[in-house]
């Protein structure tokens, strides 16, 4: 195959909600809704006496590298694609990229931004939200967008609601996070999740766990960044792991997890590892009777868990080990990991030795599958080669983004994440900026 041959899904992008999303809610409680409000040159959004930023090395997609950190802080220093779903279109047909799974930005995996002592407004809100992502993201082009809508944590029977409901609108993926008890809400061990997990697994809704655990990926406030952005993947295998060794697997054998941004060339060691734990220490822990009869852990797994990757040569090497069928591909657009706009050029030389149907599961036929997701119904296939999207691509500047955002670091020197949080703190501190309005 040939690398403009290729059609390419990606199963993890994000939003930069625009300050619209609300615009066409006409229902209750509209006046008490997040605002995104303006101040000193930083955008953020207003909701229940706090405000949260949106910004920062969620959006830097344009700009040279050395320029990442927590730049930039406002609308008007991002690349339109960031906020706009025509726009994107725009910058994926530049990629070659046929369709995307977008996550939520500044809402908080576990819709958190949206919490208030009034549970009919918090999950009205998260309603109102998710119409957007369906009705106004999603809906601007059929067959180039896989919805994926956010869960009010704090109230399983809503979740369960507004599960069926999207499904019932077309949407095949629900965002939760990845350890939802270290965000204060019940353990995936807890039962809690149970009614939710049993419309997932009955419906063949998948729920995608995104990296987000930047308390597992930071040793110290003296580490590094690169020990962050280094660590942040295999915080999944936590995740992973917690699952598989939890009642789930045995209750929902239908169920099905992505693991967002995790990549997957510690996949082999974790299966690995946890099947040596069910022979070695099955006889103590009675891990056994936690599995579904006659299967192995590392079985399970591969029942269980879609995983996809930014730049991974290790777990394509290993394909056979990672589980060919559950391997997909990301593009991380607008974030600091992303590969824009030479995904394809990125991604084809880390094929090497693959053959055509391994390649098409990678790239976009295991993400179709998972999902439910039928692109071909509105696109015809010579059309969805990253070759056939360059060639519809607008003839647009190129050039990096200059200016603007916070800067992380002195220049010179390397950044930590203590200087990371220090930097933010400052920039949002003025006048409750950040916090308590």
């Amino acid at each position: 195959m040939k690398m403009d041959d290729m059609i390419l899904i990606s199963t993890d992008d994000h939003i930069c909600e625009p300050p619209t999303i609300f615009d066409n809610y006409k229902g209750k409680y509209k006046d008490q809704f997040p605002k995104c409000v303006s101040k000193d040159g930083i955008d953020a959004w207003e909701f229940n006496g706090k405000r949260a930023a949106n910004l920062a090395l969620n959006a830097v997609v344009g700009r040279r590298r050395e320029e990442y950190g927590l730049e930039p802080k406002a609308f008007n220093e991002l690349r339109k694609g960031c906020y706009d779903a025509k726009a994107r279109l725009d910058d994926m047909n530049i990629n070659g990229v046929l369709a995307s799974l977008n996550f939520n930005q500044f809402t908080g995996h576990g819709a958190q931004a949206f919490m208030c002592d009034d549970p009919k407004l918090s999950n009205t809100i998260v309603t109102a939200y998710n119409d957007w992502h369906i009705d106004e993201w999603c809906a601007t082009a059929p067959g180039r967008f896989i919805p994926n809508i956010i869960m009010p944590h704090w109230d399983v029977e809503a979740a369960v609601a507004e599960a069926i409901r999207a499904h019932e609108k077309g949407c095949n993926g629900i965002s939760m996070l990845p350890t939802p008890n270290r965000e204060g809400f019940p353990s995936w061990n807890s039962g809690y999740w149970d009614p939710l997990l049993q419309v997932c697994n009955d419906r063949g809704i998948v729920i995608n766990t995104h990296i987000a655990d930047a308390t597992i990926a930071t040793p110290s406030p003296e580490s590094t960044v690169d020990v962050f952005v280094t660590n942040m993947p295999v915080t999944l295998f936590v995740t992973a792991s917690d699952i598989l060794w939890s009642h789930i697997p045995k209750k929902f054998p239908k169920l099905r997890f992505s693991l967002a941004e995790g990549s997957a060339g510690w996949i082999p060691h974790l299966k690995e590892r946890a099947d040596f734990t069910f022979h070695h220490h099955g006889a103590w822990t009675h891990s056994p009777s936690s599995m579904p009869e006659g299967m192995l852990p590392s079985e399970v797994f591969d029942r269980m868990f879609i995983n996809c990757f930014i730049f991974d040569r290790y777990a394509i090497k290993n394909r056979e080990d990672v589980g060919i069928d559950n391997m997909t591909w990301e593009c991380d657009y607008p974030h600091s990991d992303c590969t824009w706009p030479k995904s394809p050029e990125t991604l084809f030389p880390q094929l090497e030795g693959c053959s055509d149907e391994d390649i098409n599961k990678i790239t976009h036929l295991n993400a179709m599958k998972a999902f439910h997701f039928d692109p071909f119904k509105y696109i015809d296939k010579k059309d969805a080669t990253v070759a056939a999207l360059r060639k519809q691509a607008p003839k647009e500047d190129l050039s990096y983004l200059e200016g603007g955002g916070i800067k992380t670091h002195d220049v010179g020197t390397r950044p930590t994440m203590g200087d990371m949080a220090k930097r933010m703190s400052e920039a949002y501190s003025s006048d409750s900026w950040m916090g308590e309005v």
